[in-house]
């Protein structure tokens, strides 16, 4: 089976079976590609019995290709990733993503979580 991102987005359904299924996103990072902020990504994932495989992400600026597979690991250009291993939330930088979903109670529930976060004494 295969699930498409843009096609979803576009209103088409999707159902996630039990199939092996191959989801897509072939311009991650919509919003910022068609204003030709230059973060963008293709998406590919993999899934079986509703859970995830492995997964591919090509960022196309940096030419990274960042891979990961269930229990083996996650690798950019083939090296090794992993955590920092900091423990103490305030000596981190919180990256967030805010959605493009408009709806004012899905707005609500971003800006509450935002102040939550936000409330912790962080980096940035």
């Amino acid at each position: 089976s295969f699930i498409g991102e843009e096609s979803v987005a576009a209103g088409e359904g999707s159902i996630l079976t039990d199939n092996p299924t191959w989801i897509i996103d072939p311009i991650d990072g919509t919003t910022n590609f068609v204003h030709r902020f230059p973060f963008v990504a293709v998406s590919i994932g993999f899934v079986v019995n509703k859970k995830i495989e492995f997964g591919i992400v090509y960022s196309c600026v940096e030419d990274k290709m960042y891979t990961a597979r269930k229990g083996k690991g996650a690798f950019c250009n083939g090296q090794k990733l992993q955590v920092s291993g900091q423990e103490d939330i305030t000596k981190s930088l919180l990256v967030t993503e805010l959605g493009s979903n408009r709806d004012p109670e899905v707005i609500k529930i971003i800006l509450s979580n935002m102040e939550r976060l936000l409330s912790i004494p962080i980096h940035g």
